[in-house]
């Protein structure tokens, strides 16, 4: 399963986060789908045995991993994730965010958060790596209405999806360990279904 952390901190300084932001966000995805293509054409893998795992910007990633490039994936696992880049402004802390994704109030910076969020592209014709979705009703940081909107948009075209919301925890989906621990067992589960069995 590849995971995240691609260019949403300082790990290689503050010039290589803050080249993919706002209008540029687009490297970010970019970047994660060429390592993706890269294990495939040096026969690391293969799109059947590949996932992506993310969980709040890590589940953006996911999102338009899935989206973007379908293909290469077989299994995906968006925890608390940001889903809707066009109205995350009005879902609790999201209006924080806009110095690193822009504002979609904005036209001109509309037009780019359109161009890659995962729920508006999400549209009939396609088909996804039935992705596991993991929210939280209690999460103060990124609104569950993400992960609904996001399960709702795949039930409304007929392709499968996997979801889970947990009553209690916040932006970590757990309130304590027997709650991380289920959390991880479903992940666990969905992702050796996806990716070994049979």
């Amino acid at each position: 399963m590849l995971s995240r952390n691609l260019r949403g901190g300082g790990e290689f300084g503050p010039q290589w986060h803050q080249t993919a932001q706002g209008g540029t966000k687009q490297r970010t995805w970019d970047d994660f789908i060429a390592v993706a293509e890269d294990l495939i054409r040096r026969k690391i893998t293969s799109s059947p045995r590949l996932g992506v795992v993310g969980g709040s910007q890590g589940g953006l990633l996911v999102g338009t991993a899935i989206t973007q490039r379908p293909d290469l994936f077989n299994a995906a696992i968006a925890q608390v994730p940001l889903f809707d880049m066009l109205r995350f402004t009005k879902l609790d802390a999201g209006a924080s965010w806009v110095g690193e994704y822009g504002d979609p109030s904005i036209p001109d910076q509309r037009k780019w958060l359109e161009a890659y969020s995962p729920y508006q592209s999400l549209v009939p014709g396609k088909t996804y790596p039935a992705p596991f979705i993991l929210t939280s009703t209690k999460d103060d940081r990124v609104h569950p209405a993400h992960g609904r909107k996001a399960a709702a948009r795949l039930a409304a075209l007929g392709q499968p999806y996997f979801y889970y919301e947990n009553t209690d925890g916040g932006h970590s989906a757990a309130a304590n360990l027997i709650e991380q621990a289920r959390r991880i067992s479903l992940e666990y589960t969905y992702a050796s279904r996806r990716l070994v069995d049979g």
